[in-house]
Formats: C-alpha cells, structure tokens, sequence
C-alpha cells in the first residue's frame, strides 16, 4: 500500500510542476509576442505616415529589427509548446503508441540538449557582445540588449522540450508537445472548436 502511494505522489508532483512551468513560460511567450507584433505594427503604419507626410521617424529600423528578433526567438518556444516544428509526422502515427511514445521522448531530449547548446552558445555570443562595447548607430544604445533574446528564447525553447518529456512520462498517451497531444487535435480559435 505504501508503495502505490509513493508512485502515485510523483506523477502527480510532476503533473502539478509540469502545470506550474507550463503557466509561467506561456505567460512569458505571449507577453512578448503580443507586445511585439502590436509594437512593430504601430511603429511601422506610423513610420508610413510620418515618411509620406512629415519625415521619417530615425529609429523605426532599429526597433524594428529587435521587435523582429524578439518575436523569432520568442516563437522558437512558442512553436514547441505547440507542435508546431517540423517533424516527421506520418512516421510517428503509423507506429504503434508505445513506440511513438519512446520515439517522442527520445527526439525531444536530442532537441532539449540542442536548444540547451544553442542557448549555452548565444550566452557566451552575447557576453562577447557586451565586452566590446557596440553601440547602435541611431538609439546609441549597446548592441548587446538586442541579443538578450537569442539565449532567453533557446532557453525557453529547451524548458519546452523537457515539459513534453515530463508530459509523455506522466501520461498514458503519447503527446506530441506538452500543449498538444495529436497532430490532428481540434483546436480552438476564438471560443469556438474547429
């Protein structure tokens, strides 16, 4: 009885971590891709107007090459989260659950320790960046608060991969992303099923 009681207290613990996680990271995600597509939209209808009628607002480029940045590497984590990558779906679903399942967990640990690499690499590029002191030609701000992203988003990506392992140990089923358990899933836009 004891014994059932403990194996029943870690699934559920990395039920509710995995939950927990998953809460904060897509807060996270969404922030920023809201802000940013909201940002550059304005930024570059107004840069219209203020070109066409008055002169052209000095930073709009700048900006808007980070908003675009921001946006990237905010999606690589956002598109694991939701399955959203490039995969070899058809090999996946004519395998039997089991296998797919083992398949799942095995190329999301490749692609966790890839984005943990990618995010190791982009820190040490931006530690670089922040020693020699660019700054950029227009805001004169340092070059290095654009890539702040880079690692942040590869590290978002890899907790990502990790959450999708998590959830195919926790769970009976295969599930293609911790958001996302089939490829075919219904999903919902706007309140409504499609």
């Amino acid at each position: 009885m004891k014994k059932d009681t403990e194996e029943s207290v870690i699934p559920g613990a990395l039920r509710r971590f995995n939950r927990a996680a998953g809460k904060v990271v897509n807060a996270v995600e969404v922030s920023i891709l809201v802000f940013c597509v909201a940002s550059l939209g304005i930024l570059l209808i107004t840069n219209v107007f203020a070109r066409t009628f008055f002169q052209s607002i000095y930073f709009a480029e700048e900006v808007s090459k980070f908003l675009v940045m921001l946006t990237t590497f905010t999606g690589v984590s956002y598109g694991v989260r939701k399955a959203r990558h490039i995969r070899m779906g058809a090999f996946l679903d004519a395998m039997p659950p089991k296998m797919e399942k083992v398949f799942i967990i095995f190329i999301s640990l490749v692609s966790a320790v890839v984005m943990g690499i990618m995010a190791w690499a982009s820190w040490e590029y931006l530690m670089n960046a922040m020693s020699k002191g660019h700054m950029t030609p227009a805001l004169r701000v340092p070059k290095w608060t654009f890539y702040i992203i880079i690692p942040i988003g590869f590290g978002l990506a890899c907790i990502q991969y990790l959450r999708t392992i998590i959830k195919n140990i926790i769970e009976k089923d295969p599930w293609q992303s911790p958001d996302q358990q089939s490829e075919y899933e219904d999903e919902e836009i706007g309140g409504e099923q499609i």
